[in-house]
């Protein structure tokens, strides 16, 4: 028989897109089959890598602070997650988050539908820096 597997992780993990993330329930850590659970916290001013997930959903809580997202095959579509906002990631979007204040931290709840879903996370360089003035702007408003 399978057992309850509780975890309190005190330390961060460097995700594959770049953002330190306390890694909750996966495969490796509780033995998690079909889900992953971590809770990312972005520093001031920090910023994800453009990347998507391959074959897999997420699905994000906004704990604390103000975490803009674009998103979308050019980064062209914009969505705010902050405290008590739900948002639904579908597999291969493309998307970038980012902390927007650069004094305080922004942290929030992911869920993904799979155990080691920072093994198919993939990196899209070429979107790299593409809506940076974009960013700044909103940090601005």
């Amino acid at each position: 028989m399978r057992k309850v597997v509780t975890l309190h992780s005190d330390n961060t993990d460097a995700a594959v897109q770049g953002v330190p993330q306390y890694v909750g329930i996966t495969g490796n850590s509780a033995g998690s089959t079909g889900i992953a659970m971590n809770l990312t916290a972005f520093g001031p001013g920090g910023k994800a890598k453009v990347h998507y997930h391959r074959d897999f959903e997420t699905a994000i809580y906004g704990i604390s602070g103000r975490i803009g997202l674009y998103h979308g095959a050019q980064l062209e579509e914009y969505c705010l997650i902050e405290s008590g906002t739900f948002c639904f990631i579908p597999p291969g979007v493309p998307h970038i988050a980012f902390n927007l204040s650069d004094s305080a931290p922004a942290t929030a709840i992911s869920s993904r539908n799979d155990a080691a879903e920072q093994e198919n996370v993939a990196l899209v360089p070429e979107l790299e820096g593409l809506r940076d003035k974009d960013i700044e702007e909103k940090k601005r408003r």
